[in-house]
């Protein structure tokens, strides 16, 4: 791993406290599946303005940096990442409601805003109320559950281009897929999302919320360290049944494990590294593969070295 320039660093050190600059951080205490050698330097973004001074300068310096929120979709190499990583979801996460009109900054994690929706009776983001990521994470890859996702209830969303330029995308013009986005191909930074909701009644939705968070709780497994669903649902198909059916549940290597529990989930055991969570994820794929001809993407983001 590269130390900091010396100039990158004061550079930086001019819009962040010092404090909020953690030089070869490791990445495991900052993602879900809680794995992952060390940054070049972890940033923590408190507002709008300092990614506007920050972005444009790392782009015209060709410093690879990654945007994080809760660092839940994302699996770290061992070797680390010899970059900058700008974290947003410690201060980056006002939520405002008016008129029923939900504003939250991009390191706002769904639960928050699940729980404004709720104290303001506000239906329709029940599904996202147990998804453990951020607004801004949440949108580029039109995170779901329970047959609702974002694109059903985001109407605009304000980004920034590598030069410092911000653009609002409507519904419309951020292409919603399934887990995909226009931002996914396009160099956009989330830096604010406005969410529709309707007015309902505040018991019917807690009721609701306590119900699919329940459902989760049941089924998926939230006692160990993983990033959510591993893979992409296959047109046609359900990635969990396809790698039961292998005869992949509970395989495992190192300290990684498919999930005895939901077969969808790669989790870590305790003791994990990067690398046996990408080798089981590899194997997954091959074996399914070779039974099914069917190709498994993952919806994990990999970043670094392995």
């Amino acid at each position: 791993m590269e130390s900091i320039r010396p100039a990158l660093y004061q550079f930086l050190n001019k819009y962040v406290d010092e404090d909020r600059i953690l030089l070869s951080e490791p990445m495991s205490a900052h993602t879900t599946f809680r794995v992952g050698g060390e940054a070049k330097a972890l940033v923590s973004i408190n507002n709008e303005e300092e990614l506007i001074n920050l972005i444009p300068f790392l782009n015209g310096e060709q410093e690879p940096y990654y945007v994080k929120g809760n660092g839940s979709n994302i699996l770290v190499g061992d070797k680390g990442y010899n970059g900058i990583i700008l974290e947003l979801s410690s201060n980056y996460n006002k939520v405002k409601c008016e008129d029923g009109i939900i504003y939250a900054e991009a390191g706002a994690l769904m639960s928050s805003i699940a729980k404004v929706a709720l104290d303001n009776s506000l239906e329709g983001f029940e599904f996202a109320s147990g998804i453990p990521g951020t607004i801004g994470g949440g949108v580029v890859m039109n995170a779901g559950a329970y047959g609702g996702e974002l694109k059903d209830v985001v109407t605009k969303v304000r980004v920034m281009d590598p030069k410092g330029e911000i653009l609002t995308l409507s519904n419309e013009n951020m292409q919603f897929g399934y887990r995909t986005s226009a931002i996914k191909t396009r160099p956009f930074v989330v830096l604010s999302v406005e969410i529709h909701l309707e007015k309902g009644n505040k018991d019917a939705i807690e009721e609701k919320m306590n119900e699919l968070n329940s459902q989760r709780r049941l089924k998926q497994p939230l006692e160990f360290p993983s990033a959510g669903s591993t893979f992409k649902r296959p047109e046609g198909y359900f990635a969990g049944k396809l790698i039961m059916d292998a005869g992949m549940r509970g395989y495992t290597i190192g300290g990684a494990q498919v999930s005895e529990k939901h077969c969808g989930f790669v989790v870590n055991k305790g003791n994990a590294t990067a690398a046996d969570v990408y080798e089981v994820i590899l194997e997954v794929q091959e074996r399914v593969k070779k039974k099914f001809n069917v190709n498994l993407e993952p919806e994990i983001i990999f970043l670094g070295t392995f």
